[in-house]
């Protein structure tokens, strides 16, 4: 942080900190690898054991005692306390073996973590703000520890995942978002700020729990709540100008109206929304690539039209308006069902992200439906005879044999992406997707999948996993200066990521997985960040810059997972 370290580079670091403060400083903490000279530098004989360990010997003990826990929630909670005491040496296990700890330290396991995070929560991270520091919060973020942040994410716990309301046990999804955008993304874990915005919880469970850490209230919403995410979000842009403010699990009606009201006023952007869409169309594109159906011949259903399907359906639409579609054209594409069944023009409970995409009210005048006020999924399914079926409903099972085998009949490679997390709510088992299509189906995930096999032949389940995008647009804030997020950086990002595809070029791209592999999301995020950068120069949202004065940026911005000599701080401390 910034009264504390000054850096020169990957050479050394220079800290004003000594002793046992220098040891609870967890981005600066290297445990028993500070050498000799630096224990006699910084005071820490007496406080360390004898013994000078390496970093690869800290990684090595560390993953033989995660190794011989019995699960992953186990592993979780064992990575984040090391990560509580000593990032570096956090980074550096998952880094050895990205794709395996991914899964740990996020979806899927990161769903139980927050179901019990006042359970397993031991030691400040990030900020904590209450409902009840109204009229404070500027003074809260003007602390001088944060002077170096250059990436927020914020969550108010309304919506965490598939698992609903968690009130302030929702801080794991910050926390956890934050971890990836440095495992997967490079971004310096000390510019990383974690937000959990406490309005309160309507679930029961937790405001029973004498364990509980969170505010114990009813959320608090409307006029209340509006007020105090604007004076959350007036305090972040002072404080930090040039900060992005990712917003994760909000409620779905309360994440669109706060994207749209602060996107063009900041660098601010929503992951369930616009990270999902990003990806999904990034996979699309890939998919086109393997084989579906061109852009302007699909028809898409989307399942869960709350502000993720709604996030989706808005890219591709742009997307299909870049390739010559008439917007109300392309917007009639799409067919979003909900709760309410077929969303359709007139009906009561149409949003505000609904409604570009609600259906002629007598769409349905010519086809066979049990109730016309309440189209279902099957009856949508059997009369569009769509070449892409999205699920974003947070119902596990929804897509049945009968719902999906239609498909391989009417598209020769039918697209299903059943994006719902974590494993229990998702839509259809990428097993059952691939016998119910005649193994045509083109499938992907929210979540990591295994291989699965049809017809004596290993098929890759793709995972459809924001991973693939934020990180990346992150990176590109933090080097390229960025101001404001478009729409037009994030169809960039989905095109980088098509680019991508080892299914492109591939003979049989049945057996090739249309992303690239979980264990490249490195270099996926290089590719992303520099091309949001040039998009973001186009539009005239970051300035101008030279490709190889952008690639200089874009190297000096990736921190590594390493220990570098330190120094003692002489003087005034730069901030």
């Amino acid at each position: 942080m910034s009264d504390t370290v000054q850096s020169t580079g990957n050479v050394s670091l220079h800290t004003a900190l000594s002793g046992r403060e220098l040891l609870d400083c967890p981005v600066l903490n290297k445990g028993n690898a500070f050498d000799g000279r630096e224990r006699d530098l910084f005071g820490l004989h007496g406080l360390l054991p004898a013994r000078v360990a390496t970093l690869a010997e800290q990684v090595d003990l560390a993953r033989a005692r995660l190794a011989a826990l019995p699960d992953n929630f186990s592993r979780h909670v064992a990575l984040r306390e090391i990560q509580d005491r000593n990032e570096t040496l956090f980074y550096a296990i998952v880094d050895q073996a990205l794709e395996a700890w991914l899964p740990v330290i996020y979806t899927p396991a990161i769903g139980q973590a927050c179901i019990r995070f006042s359970h397993i929560w031991t030691r400040p991270r990030g900020l904590f703000l209450s409902f009840e520091d109204r009229g404070r919060i500027a003074e809260i973020l003007s602390a001088p520890q944060w002077d170096n942040v250059r990436v927020i994410v914020a969550s108010d716990g309304g919506s965490i995942l598939g698992i609903g309301d968690q009130g302030a046990n929702g801080m794991g999804i910050p926390i956890g978002k934050l971890s990836l955008y440095t495992a997967c993304g490079g971004l310096d874990p000390a510019c990383a700020l974690p937000i959990l915005l406490d309005v309160g919880t309507d679930n029961t469970t937790l405001l029973e729990d004498p364990e509980y850490i969170g505010w114990r209230h009813r959320r608090v919403r409307g006029a209340d709540y509006d007020a105090f995410i604007a004076e959350f979000v007036a305090a972040v842009h002072a404080r930090w100008p040039n900060v992005a403010l990712h917003w994760e699990d909000l409620s779905g009606a309360d994440a669109l109206r706060i994207l749209r009201r602060y996107r063009d006023r900041m660098c601010t952007y929503n992951d369930d929304i616009q990270g999902t869409a990003a990806v999904t169309a990034g996979a699309l594109l890939a998919a086109i690539r393997a084989g579906g159906a061109p852009l302007a011949q699909q028809r898409i259903v989307v399942f869960g039209a709350g502000g993720a399907g709604c996030g989706i359906a808005d890219l591709l639409v742009q997307m299909m308006v870049a390739e010559g579609m008439a917007a109300d054209e392309a917007n009639r594409r799409f067919f979003m069902v909900d709760i309410n069944g077929l969303v359709r023009e007139g009906m009561a409970d149409v949003t505000e992200g609904q409604q570009p995409f609600a259906q002629p009210a007598d769409i349905a005048s010519g086809w066979t439906v049990a109730d016309p006020a309440h189209i279902t999924l099957a009856e949508v399914m059997e009369n569009v005879r769509p070449t892409m079926l999205i699920g974003t409903s947070g119902q596990g099972g929804a897509f049945t044999r009968d719902i999906v085998a239609p498909m391989a009949q009417q598209s020769a490679r039918p697209v299903i992406f059943a994006l719902s997390n974590p494993t229990a709510n998702i839509e259809a088992m990428p097993g059952d997707l691939l016998e119910w299509t005649e193994g045509r189906a083109i499938i992907g995930t929210g979540g990591p999948f295994a291989p699965v096999s049809y017809d004596g032949r290993s098929r890759p389940v793709d995972q459809i996993n924001n991973s693939y995008v934020f990180p990346g647009v992150g990176l590109a804030v933090v080097a390229g200066g960025i101001t404001r997020m478009t729409d037009g950086m994030l169809l960039a990002a989905a095109h980088a990521l098509a680019g991508l595809s080892p299914a492109a070029d591939s003979d049989d791209p049945t057996t090739i997985p249309l992303l690239p592999p979980v264990s490249e999301l490195r270099t996926v995020a290089m590719a992303v960040a520099r091309a949001v950068i040039r998009q973001g120069q186009a539009e005239g949202v970051a300035p101008p810059a030279s490709d190889d004065a952008t690639e200089a940026a874009l190297k000096a911005a990736v921190w590594t997972a390493q220990y570098r000599p330190y120094e003692k701080a002489v003087g005034e401390v730069s901030r």
